[in-house]
């Protein structure tokens, strides 16, 4: 499986001597399977200073990094929209692929200790600018899936959940296209319950090969006059997988919803041809916001 990174470039809570704002590169890999260790991932962090905040500075660094890792990225991940620009220009010259992305899982668990345990301990450290800063982006209408991958009326859906030891031969099972996380990373114990919607289609590989080809962040319910189970991907792209048309639907998906809650907002979504198959056309571990 090829290497793919995690990235942000973007201000810190840490002053200058000038009263200016540190900029700061993290990197980390993202994992390539449930049973990589969370220590084994490669990690880069670099300050620069406001003033040279550019695509060559951060093009240079890159370069540097890619230079100390066991393996140079195929892909790089980011979730900042406003950085666009500046990253994709970097990546392009550097013939890396730029996927805006919400799977920056790895990342966003290293960013939330730095935020804790070395922002803080800094010298120049802004308690405000640390309490104000977020990422919030306004919430996209969900689409429905293409024509080309939808199925008949014979598709099916259902919610259901695994206990998370039940996960660790998850490399031994059978699927076509997959992407997971070492769930130890996130704060999973082995006894916690992980939900996940199964869907059941005649076309089960060309729809799961569809959807591998989106970066996936996570499931999530939708209320309203029409309840629907949406799949975000990419930064703000949005897909209808369900529409929760009675009671009973919109009740098992409110389950689901707070099973997520229960399981540090892991849960799963799988693809396969029948409820009878013993193998999985598509199976990818997600993780929502907490």
């Amino acid at each position: 499986m090829a290497t793919t990174w995690e990235i942000d470039f973007y201000s810190r809570p840490i002053l200058d001597e000038n009263g200016k704002k540190k900029w700061e590169l993290l990197i980390c890999e993202s994992p390539k399977n449930i049973e990589q260790t969370p220590d084994s991932l490669f990690k880069y962090s670099k300050y620069c200073s406001s003033t040279t905040v550019n695509s060559l500075w951060l093009r240079e660094n890159l370069e540097k990094a890619m230079s100390e890792a066991p393996d140079p990225p195929k892909k790089i991940r980011f979730f900042r929209r406003q950085m666009n620009n500046m990253i994709t220009k970097a990546c392009n010259e550097l013939d890396i692929t730029p996927v805006p992305s919400r799977r920056t899982y790895a990342l966003d668990v290293w960013f939330e200790e730095r935020n804790k345990n070395v922002y803080p301990n800094e010298e120049g450290y802004d308690m405000k600018a640390a309490n104000s800063a977020s990422v919030q982006y306004p919430a996209m209408n969900a689409t429905p899936l293409p024509d080309a991958v939808k199925g008949d009326r014979k598709d099916k859906w259902t919610f259901v959940a695994l206990e998370a030891s039940e996960f660790l031969d998850m490399n031994e099972w059978d699927i076509g296209f997959k992407e997971a996380f070492p769930l130890s990373m996130v704060g999973v114990t082995p006894e916690m319950k992980i939900p996940g919607l199964i869907m059941f289609s005649p076309r089960a590989l060309p729809l799961a090969g569809w959807i591998s080809g989106l970066d996936l962040g996570f499931l999530q319910l939708e209320m309203g006059n029409f309840p629907k189970m949406r799949l975000e991907t990419g930064v703000s792209d949005s897909w209808i997988l369900a529409n929760l048309t009675n009671s009973k639907t919109l009740a098992e998906a409110k389950e689901f919803q707070e099973a997520k809650e229960n399981a540090c907002q892991v849960h799963f979504l799988a693809i396969q041809s029948s409820p009878e198959s013993q193998s999985f056309a598509g199976f990818w571990l997600l993780k929502g916001s907490l």
